[in-house]
Order: C-alpha cells, then sequence, then structure tokens
C-alpha cells in the first residue's frame, strides 16, 4: 500500500474573525489579538476552535513503490482551497495509507471545516463502503481502523493522558525533533511573509512523523530490522540529494542523534 504521511500548518482566519464577532475597524493582527483573547476567556486557552484555523502549508512525505518523496503541496502563493484540493486529490490517486501525529484530533478536522468551506469534493476519502466494500472495514474515518494511523493516538492507547508531543517522542528515539519554528510561531512568521520558512518547518515535522511512523511499523511487525534499516537508508539518500538547505539541516541534525536502532 502507498503511504502518505501528512502535516498542517495554520493561522487564524481573520476574515471569519472580522464577521464572526464582528471587528470590522480592526487590522489582521488586531482581530487575530481578539479572537485568541476571546478563546482565552471562553476555555482557559488561546488554542482556537478547529474551523477558526486557516491553512497556510500541507506537507506530505510520499512513499509509493520504490519511490520516496517529500515535498509541499501546492506553491508559496497558492491559496488554502488549492493546498487543500490537491491534498484530496493526492489520496483519490494513491488512496494510500495516511499518517499523521494527532492528525485525528487537530489535521484533519481541520481539513474538513476548510474543505466544506472551499465546497471541495473528496468522495475517496468520506468513502464508508457504499461504493468500495472494502472501505466498509477499513476507512480514513473511523478511528481504531488503519487506514489514517494517528501515531499518536496509537501510542497513548487513546488515552489523552498519555499523549506526548512529536519533538519530544522524536528527541527519544534519536531523530531530530522540531527545527527551527514553533507551532505557536507560525502566526508571527506568517505576517512577516514569511511563508517559505512556514513550509520548510512543516516538511521538518512531517520528516519526524514518518521517521517515528517506521518505528512503529518495525513494533508492530511490519517491519523487521532489514527492512527498518532499508527504509531509513531511503530517506536518507532522499535527504542527501536534495539541495534545499533545510533538508539538508535535518540529515545533520539526524545524525547527530542517539545511537542504537533508531540511529
Amino acid at each position: 500500500m502507498n503511504t502518505m504521511v501528512f502535516d498542517i500548518e495554520t493561522v487564524p482566519d481573520v476574515e471569519l474573525g472580522r464577521r464572526l464577532y464582528p471587528l470590522m475597524e480592526l487590522d489582521d493582527q488586531d482581530v487575530a489579538k481578539a479572537m485568541f483573547f476571546r478563546r482565552l476567556q471562553e476555555s482557559g486557552t488561546e488554542f482556537l476552535q478547529h474551523y477558526q484555523h486557516r491553512i497556510v502549508a500541507i506537507s506530505i512525505v510520499l512513499r509509493t513503490g520504490q519511490e520516496l518523496k517529500v515535498l509541499s503541496l501546492g506553491e508559496r502563493d497558492s491559496d488554502e482551497a488549492t493546498l487543500i484540493d490537491q491534498f484530496f486529490k493526492g489520496i483519490r490517486k494513491y488512496i494510500p495509507e495516511l499518517v499523521s501525529w494527532n492528525g485525528g484530533g487537530f489535521d484533519l478536522p481541520v481539513l474538513h471545516y476548510r474543505a466544506l468551506l472551499h465546497g471541495i469534493q473528496a468522495p475517496q476519502y468520506w468513502e464508508m463502503g457504499d461504493e468500495n466494500r472494502s472501505f466498509r472495514y477499513n476507512n480514513y474515518l473511523n478511528r481504531f481502523h488503519w487506514r489514517h494511523i494517528d501515531v499518536m493516538d496509537a501510542l497513548s492507547g487513546f488515552q489523552p493522558r498519555a499523549k506526548a508531543g512529536l519533538d519530544a517522542i522524536a528527541v527519544m528515539l534519536g531523530f531530530p525533533g522540531k527545527m527551527g519554528l514553533g507551532g505557536d510561531k507560525v502566526w508571527d512568521c506568517y505576517l512577516d511573509g514569511k511563508i517559505d520558512e512556514i513550509r520548510n518547518y512543516c516538511e521538518t515535522d512531517v520528516l519526524n512523523t514518518y521517521l517515528v511512523f517506521l518505528r512503529f511499523q518495525h513494533m508492530r511487525g511490519l517491519l523487521d530490522d532489514m527492512e527498518l534499516e532499508s527504509e531509513m537508508n531511503l530517506l536518507r539518500d532522499l535527504l542527501s540529494g536534495a539541495e534545499e538547505p533545510h533538508l539538508q539541516q535535518f540529515l545533520a541534525a539526524w545524525g547527530e542523534g542517539g545511537a542504537g536502532i533508531a540511529a
């Protein structure tokens, strides 16, 4: 089966914020501040509800046959609708095993709301067995099926108190972990027009997710020791041949990680 590991980066949907509250007279930065403050009052956290996030980057690691790619969808100036449409077209084309870290709790619900907003169709993703009977027993939507593997959920046994961040688990396994930005800095970076930095950060996140996923597959017995090492080496070769500085930095940081099966 093809595998598509994915991650998204988001910013506040300030246009929605203006209409919801209303805040028509404020600039983007002040609208976002108002949205964060209102959310803090409501819930004790500034983290906005899923539908109030606007997607500015989607990065994937795509493993098909003997090919491995890491990329960000669209171009630096692509609008949100284009990014989401390409994501779901990729699912339709490859019918992949989707892999994420907290994708069930964040990335996919955001994608649902934003696809709804833009009128994007994704019949393959929403298939539940009506057109393809195999999806009745293994689909992208059922939490306990394997067509979408939220590695964080699986490792925590779906127990909220056992969940851990990607950065911590990646570092534990000798992988680079977070590089450059942090999720809480994406909005400031976006305001500064640094969309390339956001896309690069998203790619390093999805690389960490892929590496943790490989270890998870090894733990499940779906990769033996030699197969795991082969997959790791395939990724090393991909990164070694990449010209992008952030990918070279990721490879260098990986080389500095811990010893053992992860290194």
